[in-house]
Parts: C-alpha cells; sequence; structure tokens
C-alpha cells in the first residue's frame, strides 16, 4: 500500500484510529498488533468504533500491509518522523473527503459505544467547524474527539511550525469537552494501554467479563464543558 494519489471517497463523517505510534515503551513493537485475549489490540478498538460509523480507517506509518487484513481503508501519515497524532488527522483529512474525523488511539480497548452520538451532540451544530473532545477521570482525553475539515488549514499549520502537541492545540481554540464516566464495575472507557502492566490489567479486566454480555457505552455526565 501506499500514498493515495487522489483522495479516498468517503462519507461525510468517518472514524479514524491512530496507529502510527513507536510503541516505545513496549520495546518498539508495534501497539496495534499487541495480543489482547487472543485478538490484536487494534481488533478491539475496530469492534468498539465500527458499529459507529459507516467507514473507520487506520493511520499508520511503516509498511502499510501489515493492517491489510482489518478490511479497513489505511492511510499513510504524509508528515515524516513520527510527527504525533496532529500528523495523522491531517493526513487523513488529505486522503479522504471527509467532512468531519472522529479519531481515537489504537490503545483504548473500552471505548464508549455511544461516543460519536455524546461527541456529536455537543457541538452547538454538525453543519458547522466545531471540535468537541471527550473528558473522564479528571483529564482531557485529546486524542479522542471530533475534528471539522476547517481545521485542516490549522492543523497543516501547526504542524509546519513544529508545534506537534495535542494539549496546545487545544488550549489555543475553542472546543467542547465531553464528560463520560465509567458504568459501575467497568474501567474507565479511555482505559488506555500504555506499558505492559496496562495491557495485563485490560487482559484481567476482559477476563472478567468473559462469558457476560458485552458491556455498554459508558454513561454520559451531564456536565458539557462547551
Amino acid at each position: 500500500m501506499t500514498v493515495m494519489d487522489t483522495p479516498l471517497s468517503t462519507p461525510p463523517l468517518i472514524g479514524l484510529v491512530l496507529a502510527g505510534g513507536l510503541g516505545r515503551r513496549f520495546g518498539h513493537v508495534d501497539k496495534a498488533l499487541l495480543p489482547l485475549r487472543g485478538r490484536p489490540l487494534l481488533e478491539h478498538v475496530l469492534d468498539r468504533l465500527t458499529p459507529q460509523l459507516p467507514v473507520v480507517c487506520i493511520s499508520a506509518n511503516g509498511d502499510l500491509e501489515r493492517f491489510a487484513g482489518f478490511g479497513q481503508p489505511v492511510l499513510a501519515d504524509v508528515y515524516p518522523d513520527y510527527p504525533g497524532p496532529l500528523a495523522g488527522i491531517a493526513s487523513a483529512f488529505q486522503q479522504t473527503t471527509a467532512t468531519w474525523i472522529l479519531s481515537v488511539a489504537v490503545d483504548l480497548p473500552f471505548l464508549p459505544l455511544d461516543l460519536l452520538q455524546r461527541l456529536q451532540g455537543a457541538l452547538p451544530s454538525t453543519s458547522s467547524p466545531g471540535l468537541a473532545v471527550a473528558f473522564s477521570a479528571g483529564q482531557c482525553h485529546y486524542v479522542v474527539a471530533l475534528w471539522h475539515r476547517a481545521l485542516l488549514g490549522p492543523l497543516r499549520g501547526a504542524l509546519e511550525g513544529d508545534n506537534r502537541s495535542l494539549r496546545n492545540w487545544f488550549a489555543q481554540r475553542p472546543h467542547c469537552q465531553v464528560s463520560f464516566g465509567a458504568r459501575e464495575g467497568q474501567p474507565d472507557p479511555f482505559f488506555n494501554i500504555n506499558q505492559p502492566a496496562d495491557l495485563q490489567r485490560a487482559e484481567a479486566i476482559l477476563a472478567q467479563q468473559q462469558g457476560s454480555s458485552p458491556p455498554g457505552g459508558a454513561l454520559f455526565s451531564r456536565q458539557q464543558r462547551c
């Protein structure tokens, strides 16, 4: 697979799994392919996201063929040297016809099943430019956000100016913070697998859930910061 010459024709709203990290805390192992309960971590994330969207793309670096078996379009970063999530989002806008992108990280196996609905609901209008980000357990999860194409220009400007920090990006722009809370007995919906100990914890959580009905989406707090 190579970077496409013409934009991929997509629906106005798509999902994007950001899988272009270096996996430093896992010894530079591809985090997306880490086994969790016998399945790649990426597969768990797709299970949570694909029911919510007509198309979900995978943002990646390196050999894109390693994701060919997941049945989703794979988009390469058009920015060199692994510049981070902002580059993945900008690259996705450049390589698709999407007006809106819902971005998530590849290390979030417990994503809410109502994630899109809640982020969309926080915006004043889905027909105008906007930016909404998930919030839980006292912190913003900047990589989990709903982005409008009108932000592509500022994204490019930030990347060309070597300003690659997601935290700084949100600090400099108006956005809605949408609060989620975990169901009783369930993990934080944005529990992320940053290191081997987190992977072990996720294994334990899924082992507990095995044999029961799949957990529902996270309960939505009425608190919205816009």
